[in-house]
Formats: structure tokens, C-alpha cells, sequence
């Protein structure tokens, strides 16, 4: 006699959906191979018959068609295993109950009463990635590959502009070449997450992720901070008094032309609104400042030192 669905999960016809799935639970718990190493052969039948019965009392609509039918055997006369287990993810119903299976090898395919088609026989293998080997023995579970780090240094015009690096990782016995795209924007201490670039995965797990820590190599010329630039220029004492126009180089190679204001003191910034670094992440782009240094002369002609002296005269 076929085994009736309900009374595999032991519940009643009128069980709700909780109810079928705390009775799953509890016994893919009793049922799993890893605890049943005396007697995996039953165990697995059991497992495969329980997983069948709640894929079906799950569904609701199946649960209806079941219902309907009255019957296991008239119900899989109507259903393949493939239209039974449709819509039905084992592997992750198995992961939320705490289960890490995994086949190593080849598969056999459990027919389960699949009925045929063409005048063949019709069979759907729901426990392909659960059970693998020969006789349905057990592989470990599938594990992801490690993480890897790597430290790229960039340049301070490929953070503000974006760049494309190419870098040589050893993995293994073998060196990849990967390209990676920089942001415009990027700062410092940022991380690139490179999705299944690092380790390999192990026992047909999924690759790790490369993780790219940003470093920015100091400028000649520039410095940032935050989304700003700064650059120094040096002025003379009398063109700080009297105001005069500097030549100003910017991130992006061109040359801008601004006015210093009479009376500017050492240590004024200027800004120049709108040229530092891009935008990144619904941040506001930023500016570019000079900071200016006022010179003083170390060493005076006489005539300079009689100038500044009659200036001193003057209350300067």
C-alpha cells in the first residue's frame, strides 16, 4: 500500500501550514543520513519519501489536487516528480533548518514513481545536489572559497578621474590577470569588492570575493582632503598688500588664472568652487583651495632695506 502523505508527516488532513512544516522538521531531523550512519540506506528512502510528502502538502494548490485525488498512487499518476518538487527549493528549505548537504561525484536519479512519457520511463532527480556518489553515499558539503585581500595603490588623478588597473593575483599554481574599474571619487582606505574573484570554491562551492583596499600615492603637487583640493602658492610680501594675479595649476592638467585681493594674509585659502574630486555616493563634489605662503626675503639690498624702513616709518 502506498504511503499516505499525511501519515508519513504524521499530521492531520486538517493541519495547517505550520503545523506540516514543524512535522517536516522534526523529522528530516530524525531522518538525516549524517544520523543514521548504521542504517543510511533506510535513511535516505525515509528522507526522499518525507521531502516528497511535505513539497506536495506545502503547496496548496498540490495540497488541493492531493485532496482531490484521495490517493498517493492516483496522485502520482497525474504528477511527475518534476511537477511535484516545481516551485520547491530542498536546498534552501534545508539550509533555514540548519542542514549543510552536499554530493561530490556522480548522481543517481530516484524515480519515485514517475510516470512515463513517450512510452520511457520519466524520472526527475530533486535530490541531484543533496545526495551524490554511488549508492547515494555522502559527499562533503560544498564550501565557499576564501576571501582575498589586495593593496592597490593609485594615483591621486585616478581616484579624482577613475581609472582602469590591471593586476597579476597568484592563485594556486597559477597567476590571474584581472581588470578592475576605479570609481571616480574613490578616497583612500576605500575597499572594491570584486564579486567571485578570490579563492576557489571548495568541493564545487562558490569562488570567495577579491577585496581591494585603496591607497592613494602622495602627489607632487596636490593634496586632498575629503573631496577637496589644496594647492600652495607662494606670493611675494608686496603683492600680498597690494593684491596681484597668480597662475594656478588644477587636478586636471589645465592652468586657471585668479586674483589674490590686496591685504591677503599668510595662510589665506582661495576657493575655486567646483574643482576638486567628482561626486561618489550622493556626496557634493568638492573645490579646489589655494593656500597662499607669503614670502619673506631673507636677504635685502640696501636700497630694499631703505624702502622697508621708510615703510616701517609709515606705521607698515
Amino acid at each position: 500500500m502506498t504511503d499516505d502523505y499525511y501519515k508519513l508527516l504524521g499530521v492531520d488532513k486538517k493541519a495547517s501550514a505550520e503545523d506540516i512544516k514543524k512535522a517536516y522538521r522534526k523529522l528530516a531531523l530524525k531522518w538525516h543520513p549524517d544520523r543514521n550512519p548504521d542504517n543510511k540506506a533506510q535513511a535516505e528512502e525515509m528522507f526522499k519519501k518525507i521531502s516528497e510528502a511535505y513539497a506536495v502538502l506545502s503547496d496548496p494548490e498540490k495540497r488541493e489536487q492531493y485532496d482531490r485525488f484521495g490517493s498517493t498512487d492516483q496522485f502520482r499518476r497525474a504528477y511527475t516528480q518534476e511537477e511535484i518538487f516545481r516551485n520547491f527549493d530542498l536546498n534552501e528549505l534545508l539550509k533555514s533548518f540548519g542542514f549543510s548537504f552536499g554530493g561530490r561525484g556522480g548522481s543517481r536519479v530516484f524515480t519515485m514513481g514517475g510516470k512515463t512519457r513517450g512510452g520511457q520511463q520519466y524520472s526527475f532527480d530533486p535530490f541531484a545536489d543533496l545526495f551524490g556518489g554511488p549508492e547515494g553515499a555522502y559527499g562533503p558539503a560544498p564550501r565557499p572559497g576564501h576571501d582575498l585581500h589586495y593593496n592597490l595603490s593609485i594615483t591621486l588623478e585616478e581616484s579624482v578621474f577613475g581609472a582602469e588597473k590591471k593586476i597579476a593575483l597568484q592563485k594556486e599554481d597559477r597567476v590571474d590577470e584581472i581588470s578592475v574599474k576605479i570609481p571616480p571619487g574613490i578616497s583612500s582606505g576605500k575597499k572594491l569588492r570584486l564579486s567571485g574573484k578570490g579563492a576557489p570554491g571548495i568541493d564545487g562551492g562558490p569562488p570567495g570575493d577579491l577585496y581591494l583596499n585603496i591607497n592613494i600615492v602622495p602627489h607632487p603637487i596636490f593634496a586632498r582632503d575629503g573631496n577637496d583640493i589644496y594647492v600652495e602658492k607662494t606670493i611675494t610680501f608686496s603683492q600680498a598688500a597690494l593684491g596681484t594675479v597668480i597662475d594656478v595649476p588644477t587636478i586636471d592638467g589645465s592652468v586657471k588664472r585668479i586674483k589674490v585681493p590686496p591685504g591677503t594674509q599668510n595662510g589665506t585659502k582661495i576657493r575655486m568652487k567646483g574643482y576638486g574630486v567628482p561626486a561618489l555616493k550622493g556626496q557634493l563634489k568638492g573645490d579646489q583651495y589655494v593656500r597662499i605662503n607669503v614670502e619673506v626675503p631673507r636677504r635685502l639690498t640696501e636700497r630694499q632695506a631703505k624702502l622697508i624702513r621708510q615703510l616701517q616709518e609709515e606705521g607698515l
